[in-house]
């Protein structure tokens, strides 16, 4: 199996740290170099201490293009940044876990040309791109909900809540992601303007021309947990709960990642996956979608080593079938 050279800019936070354990262990890959401004110099295990014994590789101090993949994990607008100011050749692929590249009007940079990276959503398009831009978090859970609703055309005004654990707030250390302060607490945040409302709504809009920006309403919370990200999504719907059951697994069907059905669904199922659990539940003509990822895989990184997966012509799956910690 040829070998993909992968190398990773800003590799010392969340998203990093798990790119590289899933990177590791993937076997189509090898690890070029993993850049850190903060770390140059450091083994890696020195920062991820859970790499201690899996790997020998130095935080490098600069960025090379003997490679065939490169991943952004710095901050947003670092990526931008780096695609405007160097000169990349055509070969190297393009995968921004940030935020920097995933709206229409911010997707092309000079030559690049950058495709949202949904696969459940543009798989195809993946396929034959070069550049992929990695959905956020909350976005990615939110729409896998609504996707078979909005390709039915039957999406009208939704009303999101959401919770996430703390480490969606980044490794950064800020008051509300303090122990003491998340330890049996809770809070909403960004409260009808969370910053992933418009990639969310391009998708919808993707699948259901006409369907208004303000008909999307989203309430964040913080949680008292680490990570997952769980989200209760309601709408109006006269279809009946059988209808919508071949609906989803209509749209699901071929989507490894994706697990739809009408058992209650809750966050361990999907902690330290790639999965992503849709449950539905109706009364009335009121329907609740639940959905359930982990914010650090199917939200960041897993996401976009299954977006790589797909560049490169690899069964999807391909170094992502991982255990859920359940208990």
């Amino acid at each position: 199996m040829t070998q993909i050279k992968a190398g990773i800019i800003g590799g010392a936070g969340y998203t990093g740290g798990e790119l590289i354990r899933i990177l590791i262990n993937h076997p189509a890959v090898n690890i070029a170099f993993v850049q850190s401004n903060s770390n140059a110099g450091k083994p890696l295990w020195n920062v991820h201490e859970d790499l201690v014994g899996e790997t020998d590789i130095i935080f490098a101090t600069s960025h090379h293009f003997d490679i065939d993949v490169l991943f952004f994990c710095a901050g947003h607008g670092e990526a931008k940044k780096f695609v405007t100011e160097q000169v990349i050749p055509s070969h190297v692929k393009l995968i921004d876990i940030g935020n920097d590249f995933r709206l229409n009007a911010d997707a092309v940079v000079g030559d690049r040309s950058f495709i949202y990276g949904l696969p459940e959503l543009n798989r195809d398009l993946i396929r034959v791109s070069n550049n992929i831009a990695n959905p956020g978090c909350f976005a990615t859970a939110i729409q896998l909900g609504l996707l078979p609703l909005a390709k039915a055309g039957i999406l009208s005004d939704v009303y999101c809540t959401g919770i996430t654990g703390s480490t969606g707030a980044g490794q950064s250390l800020a008051n509300t992601s303090h122990f003491s302060w998340r330890s049996n607490n809770i809070q909403a945040y960004k409260t009808l303007i969370h910053q992933h409302l418009g990639e969310i709504g391009q998708s919808l809009l993707q699948l259901q021309p006409g369907f208004g920006e303000s008909s999307l309403n989203f309430v964040p919370w913080r949680g008292d947990f680490t990570r997952g990200i769980f989200i209760s999504s309601q709408v109006t719907c006269v279809e009946s709960i059988e209808e919508l059951t071949v609906l989803y697994n209509e749209f699901y069907e071929n989507h490894p990642f994706v697990a739809f059905g009408t058992s209650p669904i809750h966050l361990k199922q999907v902690v330290n996956t790639n999965k992503a659990l849709i449950q539905i539940e109706k009364v009335g003509i009121k329907l609740v979608v639940h959905s359930a990822i982990d914010n650090l895989l199917k939200g960041a990184s897993g996401q976009a080593v299954q977006n790589m997966n797909l560049l490169f012509g690899l069964e999807e799956t391909m170094g992502l079938k991982l255990k859920a910690s359940a208990f």
